[in-house]
């Protein structure tokens, strides 16, 4: 098994501006990094902000290896008003044109509402307005060289359930988006191996993070239930050779947060040494 590279998601400190945390990652040893869009964090709709953020990032010897898409109930691609779906697009839009100046290689993308209920009769229109959007946007995501990939969300929101996403995927008119393994919502889901079974075909990055099976703790690899050997043999059989992105809680205490967030790479590490010994 070769070594996985293990980023970080700058989404552990999400109220905190991103010129604030830059450093302190770089020197707990991550280089690899997915930048959060949460407005205090980094407003992507201020160009000269984002080219500020990618020239430190530059300087500091980072990568941003991908950018997560803004997401909220007002952020509805799959929503069956015209004008809410054109809203979601030009946020998504303006989005992709932030990450192509942080020059990431991917654009993480919920694609469902942060919509817990919803009539069941709206599902396969609503699956419909999503690919409809999906298929649009891939091409803003092609000019501006960036690949897209969707995640798997939590299982009570709509298009949270893992046949939601297949379906999309294959009802999309290209074939080269990628899909990024959220653990955590996957193992609150269902079966975590069945998921990554079902999905493997598209699997291109994981955000890693563990939880209980209770809530979306976001705790980092190894504090909670999920089974991390059973899960990296699957990973390592299925030939997975992508990033894995550790997207935990933060702490009040930025020294905390990234104490936690090594704490999980080395338990990923470790879990990768044992591997290559074994074999």
């Amino acid at each position: 098994m070769s070594d996985w590279a293990i980023g970080l998601s700058t989404g552990c400190f999400w109220q905190t501006s991103i010129f604030e945390c830059l450093e302190p990652i770089r020197n707990s040893g991550f280089d690899r990094l997915e930048i959060c869009s949460y407005p205090a964090h980094l407003n992507y709709h201020d160009k000269h902000s984002v080219g500020r953020a990618a020239e430190k990032i530059h300087a500091l010897g980072l990568e941003a290896y991908s950018f997560h898409a803004p997401f909220s109930e007002g952020i509805d691609i799959t929503s069956p008003d015209q004008s809410t779906r054109d809203f979601a697009m030009a946020e998504l839009i303006g989005a992709a044109e932030a990450a192509a100046l942080l020059q990431v290689r991917y654009f993480v993308l919920h694609p469902g509402p942060e919509k817990a209920i919803l009539p069941e009769s709206e599902r396969f229109f609503r699956l419909q307005n999503a690919v409809d959007v999906l298929n649009r946007f891939y091409h803003h995501c092609r000019r501006l060289g960036i690949g897209l990939v969707l995640e798997n969300m939590l299982p009570h929101l709509f298009a949270g359930r893992t046949r939601d996403l297949m379906w999309i995927l294959g009802a999309l008119d290209v074939d080269d988006v990628g899909v990024c393994l959220d653990t955590g919502h996957a193992y609150l889901a269902e079966d975590l191996l069945l998921v990554v079974h079902k999905l493997s075909g598209h699997l291109w990055m994981v955000h890693a993070s563990d939880n209980h099976r209770q809530r979306d703790d976001h705790l980092p690899p190894g504090t909670g239930a999920i089974d991390w050997t059973a899960l990296m043999a699957h990973l390592t059989k299925l030939h997975f050779n992508g990033t894995m992105i550790l997207e935990i809680a933060g702490d009040a205490d930025q020294t905390i947060t990234l104490e936690r967030a090594r704490g999980g790479r080395q338990h990923l590490r470790d879990l990768a040494h044992r591997f290559r010994t074994d074999r």
